[in-house]
């Protein structure tokens, strides 16, 4: 089983930092329903900014740790740079 850590960049220009075993339905769950984070029912719609893979569960709470302690500048030039790699394949 994978593990993604994902950043989301909400509609009020704020990041969210999670992790979760399908980014897909976790996506849906915080644009949508009941399910997703708190923090993110009154700042939808959102939209997935960074995702990474992880192997095993410890690995995904230690990097969304890691992340969480970043600043916003920080977070935000860890997702360009993601998006940059994406962009060269």
């Amino acid at each position: 089983m994978s593990y993604y850590v994902y950043i989301l960049e909400c509609s009020d220009r704020t990041l969210y930092t999670g992790f979760t075993t399908n980014i897909e339905k976790r996506i849906e769950d915080h644009n949508g329903g009941r399910v997703g984070a708190k923090y993110t029912r009154s700042r939808r719609p959102v939209k997935l900014v960074y995702v990474q893979t992880c192997r095993t569960l410890s690995d995904a709470l230690k990097r969304e740790a890691e992340i969480k302690r970043l600043s916003r500048a920080k977070k935000l030039l860890l997702t360009e740079n993601r998006n940059d790699l994406s962009k060269r394949t």
